[in-house]
């Protein structure tokens, strides 16, 4: 077949993954901007015009380049993260086995590879810190309650912080430990609550004296408990910084760390990427390996764990 321009196949990609995948138009948003810094990059170092860019363009070793390129890029706190590094090498890959699938012959996808990330540069927090930090809110207050629910949510189930706020009384049943949620492009998935999530939640729930229909109100800064309505993806910031502070961790703790330790947690102790990515919601494998920061001491601490007490000392 003719070789069409990398311009109008990057165009293509985003209409099938808006019409046959359903994302979101931020995914798309996102996809655009990272493919349109790769084509650009391409264009300026084989001097070539956007326009006449083709598949074959993209080799090994220019995908090498880009990384170096995108490794040396300032952000807004110095070079970029290697895990924002590899959010550009996700769309890549993704438009390269696109690219695969319309016969289009370009560089194979799996020879891709996603850069190595740390656990410090994912913005982990330890286990011991997170103790705490489930620990810090005072459950004699209704808010309190609230604030503990959440914190044990986030961390049990590793909802996305949007999917957290929009979830209402009914959707979780208690009794079953588990409910459906609509994430990413309206796709529903089955969600599971830990013992603990449970308990917390069954007692804010039975303290709450309101008919309000979400599970996670806000309320009036009074005594009196008085309900606004359904709590926002800010106050949800706002409260997980609030008890970081009050717990002594000094890194900066957001809604989407204790995404990242649910997803490390699986991980650590023997689930398989396949099943990680369905319990985050992911659609793209790419996107969950972005999470599996395990350092070679914590898989040899996995193996020791899972596999050689099979096999004692005789």
């Amino acid at each position: 077949m003719n070789q069409k321009s990398l311009l109008n196949l990057k165009n293509q990609y985003l209409e099938y993954l808006e019409i046959e995948k359903n994302r979101s138009a931020k995914t798309l948003e996102n996809y655009n901007r990272y493919l349109t810094v790769f084509l650009n990059f391409l264009s300026e170092r084989l001097h070539k015009k956007l326009e006449q860019l083709i598949p074959k363009d993209i080799t090994l070793e220019n995908v090498r380049q880009f990384r170096l390129y995108l490794n040396r890029t300032e952000g807004t706190e110095g070079n970029l993260k290697k895990v924002t590094q590899n959010y550009y090498i996700i769309a890549l890959r993704g438009f390269l086995k696109y690219l695969s699938k319309m016969n289009v012959e370009s560089l194979p996808a799996e020879q891709v590879e996603l850069a190595r990330v740390t656990r410090n540069e994912i913005g982990l927090i330890s286990f011991e810190d997170l103790e705490r930090l489930l620990n810090a809110p005072d459950e004699n207050s209704l808010k309190g309650l609230r604030d503990r629910a959440i914190l044990e949510m986030l961390f049990a189930t590793g909802l996305r912080v949007s999917e957290l706020c929009q979830l209402n009384r009914e959707s979780v049943n208690l009794e079953r430990g588990e409910f459906s949620v609509k994430g990413k492009g309206g796709k529903i998935r089955l969600v599971f609550l830990s013992d603990s999530a449970k308990a917390i939640l069954k007692k804010y729930l039975e303290k709450r004296t309101d008919t309000e229909e979400p599970l996670f109100i806000t309320f009036k800064k009074s005594k009196n408990n008085e309900v606004l309505g359904r709590i926002t993806p800010r106050s949800v910031e706002r409260l997980i910084n609030f008890y970081a502070r009050k717990s002594g961790i000094v890194k900066r703790v957001t809604p989407h760390t204790l995404r990242h330790l649910f997803a490390t947690d699986l991980l650590q102790n023997g689930a398989d990427l396949r099943s990680v990515q369905m319990l985050l919601g992911h659609s793209n494998i790419s996107t969950t390996q972005v999470y599996t920061h395990i350092t070679d001491k914590e898989l040899k601490e996995i193996y020791q764990t899972f596999h050689a007490r099979r096999r004692k000392k005789p």
